[in-house]
C-alpha cells in the first residue's frame, strides 16, 4: 500500500488524519482492487467495509481496521462516533467526493469505508449448525449469513462458495460476517464425516418423496445442508446424510431460492 499525499493534517487523538485528493493515489487504487477483486482480497489478507452500518459494526467484532476513508461529509454526518472507529484504526484518510464515487459500487455511497485485515476465527461448532455447498449468489451468502444469526444458529461452514468478503455479500448479511463464526472447508465430504459421530446429517433438497422438514426432529445436534442455485446438494453429500429432507410445497414452483430455502429450514431448525 502506497502513502497518502498530504494537503493538510488533522489531528484526532493520537491519529493523524490525512488527505488524498488523486483517484491515481496508490491507496485509492489499491482499495478499489479489494472492493472489486476476491483474489486481491485473498492475496493481501484484506477487505473493505463500505457505509455507516458496516464499519461501526466493526467496533464490536474481532476485526483490525488496518486503515479508514472517509468523506468530509461523513466526517460531520457520524461525528459523534467517528472518534471510536479512528482510535481502533491505525490510520485515517480524508478523501474527496469524486474519490467516492469512483470507489462505490452502491447509487448513494456514504462515503465511509473500512479496509481490515482478515482474521482467522477458532469456531466451536455447537447443537445447531449450517453447511453451504457450493452456494455462489454474494447476496444469497450474505442474507444465509444473516438470517442465521439472528435465529440463533451456531455456526455455518461455507464450502467452495463465494467469498464472503465480497462487498455484496457483507451488505446483504447487514454485519453479521462479523459476528458469526463462519468455518471455511476444503472438504465438505471429510467435515461431515468428522461430524457424524456427534451430528445428524440433513440434506436438503427438491424432491417429493424426501421427508418433509416438519417430521424432522432437530432436537440432537444437527448439521442442514443447503445446496448450490442452480444444483443442489451434491451427489456425495447426499449419500452421506443420515435423511434428505424437502419443505413442502403446494404451489407449481419446483423448487425455492437457496436464500428462502435456507431461511425455511433455519426457522425449522430453531422453533
Amino acid at each position: 500500500m502506497g502513502f497518502a499525499r498530504k494537503q493538510h493534517d488533522r489531528c484526532m487523538g493520537e491519529i493523524t488524519v490525512e488527505t488524498i485528493s488523486s483517484k491515481s493515489n496508490t491507496i485509492i487504487k489499491d482499495t478499489k482492487k479489494l472492493l472489486t477483486s476476491s483474489s486481491a482480497r485473498q492475496k493481501n489478507s484484506l477487505f473493505v467495509l463500505e457505509g455507516a452500518r458496516l464499519c461501526f459494526d466493526v467496533l464490536n467484532s474481532v476485526y483490525r481496521v488496518r486503515y479508514l476513508l472517509l468523506t468530509q461529509k461523513a466526517m460531520d454526518k457520524y461525528a459523534d462516533r467517528i472518534d471510536s472507529l479512528i482510535a481502533v484504526s491505525d490510520k485515517a484518510y480524508i478523501i474527496t467526493d469524486e474519490i467516492n464515487s469512483k470507489l462505490s459500487d452502491t447509487a448513494t455511497p456514504q462515503g465511509i469505508y473500512a479496509v481490515c485485515e482478515m482474521t482467522e476465527q477458532k469456531v466451536e461448532l455447537k447443537n445447531k449448525v449450517v453447511a453451504l455447498d457450493r452456494v455462489q449468489d454474494p447476496s444469497n451468502v450474505g442474507a444465509l449469513i444473516r438470517t442465521a444469526e439472528a435465529l440463533g444458529i451456531d455456526s455455518i461452514i461455507l464450502y467452495d462458495c463465494c467469498d464472503i468478503y465480497n462487498p455484496k455479500a457483507l451488505r446483504a448479511s447487514m454485519g453479521s460476517v462479523l459476528r458469526l463464526g463462519c468455518v471455511q472447508c476444503d472438504s465438505l465430504a471429510d467435515t461431515l464425516n468428522n461430524l457424524k459421530d456427534e451430528y445428524k446429517i440433513y440434506s436438503t433438497v427438491p424432491q417429493r418423496d424426501a421427508k418433509s422438514i416438519t417430521e424432522i426432529d432437530f432436537t440432537a445436534p444437527s448439521v442442514c445442508v443447503i445446496g448450490n442455485e442452480a444444483n443442489g446438494v451434491e451427489e456425495n453429500i447426499k449419500a452421506l446424510s443420515d435423511e434428505l429432507i424437502t419443505i413442502p410445497m403446494l404451489g407449481r414452483a419446483e423448487s425455492l431460492n437457496a436464500g428462502v430455502a435456507g431461511a425455511i429450514t433455519m426457522w425449522e431448525m430453531m422453533r
